[in-house]
Order: C-alpha cells, then structure tokens, then sequence
C-alpha cells in the first residue's frame, strides 16, 4: 500500500458485522448524538445568555461543550453513515482528517480538563486571590495556549501516522480512523512513529491528569481543614462533577492508549464508544443539572422565554381587533 497516498483507501469494519443489529444501533446512536448537541448547545446559550454565568468557571465549561460538539460530531455522522451502508470505505485524506481533528479535539478536552481543575484549585485553596490570579486575560491565555498545543499534537501525530508507507492490509478494525488500529496497518519500521505518538500521548494524557491529581490533592487538603461541616459539603459538591466527567474520559483513554499493543482486545471499541460517544453526552447532565447556579439560569431562562411568548399572544388578538 505504499507510494501515492491519494489512491489508498481503508475500510471500516465498524462496531459489529451483524446485519441485525445495525438498525438499533444505529438508532441508539442517533439518540446520544442528538442528547449531545441539544445538551452541549443548551449548556453553550445558557451560559452566553445568563449574567450570573459569566464567571472563569463556566467560560472554560462553554469551550468544554464546544470541543465535545465537535469531538463527538467527527466521529458520529460517520458511524452512523457506515450503520446503514454497505460501503464502508473511506479515502487516505478523509481519514486523515479524521484522525488530525479527532486527536485535536481529544487533546484540547484534556487540556481543558486541567485547567478547570486548576480553576477550583484556585477557587477553594486561594479564594482571596482568584480574581487576581484567574483573570480574563488569564482565561483566554489558558484557552489559548490549550488549542494550540492539541493542534501541534494532533498535526506531529498525523504526520508521523499519515506520513509513512502502510504495508498491511486495508481494513481499520474499528468504527473511526483511531490511533492504533491505524497504526497496525504501518510498515514494519513503524517504531519511530509508535514511539512519538506514545511520547504526545503520555504528555496529554498522563501530564494533564497529573495537573488534576495534584490540583485535587490540594483542593483535598483545604478541604478537611474547613471548620464548616457545610462549607466542605458545598467545596465536594462544586468539584464532585468535574471529578466524574474526568474518570470516565481518563479512566477509557488509559485503557485504550496507555496500554502495550498486543493487549488490545475486543473491548477497545466498547471503550472508544465511551469517550467518544457517552461521555460527551453525559457532560451538559453532570455539569449543568448538578449545579444549583445552571438550575437557577435554566429556570430564569424558562420565565423569560414563557414571558416572551405569552406577551406576543396577548398583543395578537389586540393587533387584530383593532384592524
């Protein structure tokens, strides 16, 4: 499969190769999607439209649901495509570029994830400085600095998977064009590149969740020195959903990346679909629905938006009457 690149094309086995179970799948996949872009807008507006949102913490939440959007969108309008297709090919560039923006987004989510946890660290361990320390400015250079960083790993990555010749055979055993059922397909003197995208890998993956662990352990600490039975309730409350959306994309990325090859079993695309699929769409739930402030902006919003439609059907008989 070596020489122009252009002329390859993979196929993707997909998730199952049973043609009764395609359907439902397909449409309970189509469900999660659907929950995961109406969740993730819904989250997006609710904090956009609400003054009292307008806080570092739910910045980074909006850029948080804004790369689930995407991070979900990469792989799901595809895999539900192949559900209902025969035809399950896709050219070199287009798997590509799903592997460049899916290690992108997946990159910009870690990224993110740490420095909300750095943000609670803030807020709990110096909350007479986080002002200070979490500005604006701050926030945007955080921001910043986490989008750049995951599209130089995602664009390094690409080129040292895409770059080399494939030598094995053309079917991706998987529903996306992931890390390593691609790179399975390499040549043999595929080492270099294994050992570079291990190395952007672990950077990611355990560097971001060493910044949360050691955010954690601080936010722990002050924690317990609290006086207030009630203060340290509410400090566990604000961190408990944060922790959980980490363990659930932390906990199937180690399983599925950090992991020799030769371990890789049938359980790799159970763990794909988690964090590509479930965890997305349980996000806006753990963030938003636990979160008294996103309850209170959601309520006001509905009164709003009752108000609003309850005002035009008042003034529509008015303005009919008098013509």
């Amino acid at each position: 499969m070596g020489g122009n690149h252009t002329q390859i094309e993979f196929i993707l086995l997909g998730i199952t190769d049973s043609p009764c179970s395609q359907t439902p799948l397909f449409l309970l996949f189509l469900l999660i999607y659907i929950v995961t872009l109406v969740g993730n807008f819904g989250c997006i507006t609710v904090v956009r439209v609400s003054p009292s949102l307008h806080t570092p913490m739910y910045f980074f939440l909006t850029h948080f649901s804004f790369t689930d959007i995407c991070y979900s969108t990469v792989i799901s309008p595809r895999m539900l495509a192949d559900l209902l297709s025969e035809d399950k090919t896709i050219s070199f560039t287009g798997c590509m570029m799903q592997f460049l923006t899916f290690v992108f987004f997946g990159s910009a989510e870690c990224h993110l994830l740490a420095m909300m946890a750095y943000d609670r660290h803030v807020a709990i361990c110096h909350p007479m400085l986080y002002v200070t320390i979490i500005s604006s400015h701050v926030c945007w250079q955080l921001v910043a600095s986490s989008y750049l960083f995951a599209f130089l790993t995602a664009a390094i990555c690409t080129w040292c998977m895409f770059g080399g010749s494939f030598c094995g055979p053309k079917h991706i055993d998987h529903f996306f064009c992931d890390i390593v059922p691609v790179l399975k397909l390499l040549c043999p003197n595929k080492y270099r590149s294994e050992m570079v995208v291990f190395a952007f890998l672990t950077i990611n993956v355990v560097g971001t969740s060493m910044v949360i662990l050691l955010s954690y352990i601080s936010v722990l600490c002050t924690v317990l020195r609290m006086c207030s039975a009630q203060s340290r309730a509410r400090a566990f409350h604000t961190c408990a959903s944060h922790l959980m959306a980490v363990a659930l994309l932390y906990g199937t990325a180690f399983f599925m990346y950090l992991q020799p090859p030769s371990s890789h079993k049938s359980l790799d695309k159970v763990a794909s679909i988690i964090y590509t699929m479930v965890t997305p769409m349980l996000n806006p739930f753990l963030y938003s629905l636990r979160n008294k402030e996103v309850k209170a902006a959601l309520v006001k919003c509905g009164r709003r938006l009752l108000s609003r439609w309850q005002n035009k059907r008042v003034v529509s008989p008015r303005t009919h009457s008098s013509s």
